[in-house]
């Protein structure tokens, strides 16, 4: 496998290694959270982040029927629901990402109540500087998209502390101890050989479309490969007639959770069954687990399995984001 900077950085932390380990993050997010609390009332939550900094608020708003709207902000500046009751968390995993300290600024300078979740980097000096609260996560992997558990839970453990949802920190350590890693090992194996040399397009409902954004981001960043995703029903409405003169070099996976509204059932069974008409894979991948936490995460572990086995498939450094690396150094 290739070398890179990053890959030689963490030469004594595989990959592999990192999957294996995933559980351990639920568990060290919580107690990362554990003491941080504002006393205040809050009435509603800006969780501002990029990428694998965000998708963890994503996974909390499919987790939980929030009683406390919660907007997920990927760009410079606070969106409009902001106000003085507003709870800003500023998330990124390297405490160097443009967008979220560009918020920070914003969030300081109105006066706003502001946590930092973050491992190190100029958020975790801006904090300290600032008398902000901080979450300081491990450091211990090499990108955020594999760090998400402690992300998700650190968010979580937040929220809890300021009585803005449930304590589901049990039900979070129960997911933590029932998730098995090496299980999916063999299945996320043998998807990668069946996606080989085509591109993924991976489906779900509206209710877990983040799932499927994050299938989407292991396959760009893990496997280098340029992937897209969808929900239903929406999906029906117009991609579907995409497919009438689509080349058969498409791979398509319908992420199902068999407590989906019937009529969604129904359109996935019926979409995978039009698509494979025209040629082109369709792979429905059930959901397996006690809870939809369960499920998520354990979807999201196959999805490492995945894209790390078309890296190596590949012969690619599954760690490198060398493009997007480039590109923030032309930004600068």
């Amino acid at each position: 496998m290739k070398k890179t900077k990053t890959s030689e950085a963490f030469k004594k932390t595989s990959f592999r290694k990192i999957i294996l380990d995933f559980p351990e993050q639920l568990r060290a997010g919580l107690r990362a959270a554990k003491n941080i609390r504002i006393k205040s009332r809050f009435g509603n939550i800006v969780v501002c982040g990029m990428g694998g900094s965000a998708w963890p608020a994503e996974i909390l708003k499919s987790w939980l029927s929030l009683p406390t709207p919660i907007f997920i902000n990927k760009t410079y500046d606070l969106p409009p629901q902001t106000n003085k009751k507003s709870l800003i968390i500023i998330s990124s995993y390297s405490g160097n990402t443009e967008e979220p300290l560009s918020c920070y600024q914003q969030a300081k300078k109105e006066g706003l109540k502001i946590i930092g979740l973050t491992t190190n980097g100029k958020l975790e000096q801006l904090c300290r500087k600032d008398k902000i609260p901080l979450v300081l996560i491990p450091k211990d992997v090499p990108q955020p998209r594999m760090g998400c558990g402690y992300t998700f839970a650190a968010l979580a453990g937040i929220l809890i502390n300021h009585g803005l949802i449930k304590d589901r920190s049990q039900e979070i350590a129960s997911t933590a101890k029932s998730l098995r890693p090496a299980r999916k090992e063999p299945q996320g194996k043998e998807l990668a050989q069946e996606i080989q040399n085509r591109i993924p397009i991976v489906y779900t409902s509206d209710r877990l479309k983040a799932l499927a954004y994050i299938w989407k981001i292991k396959f760009d960043e893990t496997g280098k490969t340029l992937s897209f995703s969808n929900y239903f029903p929406e999906l029906n409405h117009n991609e579907l007639n995409g497919y009438a003169l689509a080349s058969n070099n498409f791979f398509v996976i319908i992420l199902k959770d068999e407590n989906e509204h019937p009529r969604i059932l129904k359109r996935m069974n019926l979409t995978a069954k039009i698509i494979n008409s025209k040629n082109i894979p369709v792979k429905i991948i059930g959901l397996r687990g006690k809870n939809l936490l369960e499920k998520i995460f354990n979807s999201i572990i196959l999805a490492d399995w995945t894209s790390y086995y078309l890296a190596v498939k590949k012969g690619i450094d599954p760690f490198s984001v060398k493009m997007v690396e480039e590109f923030k150094k032309k930004m600068k």
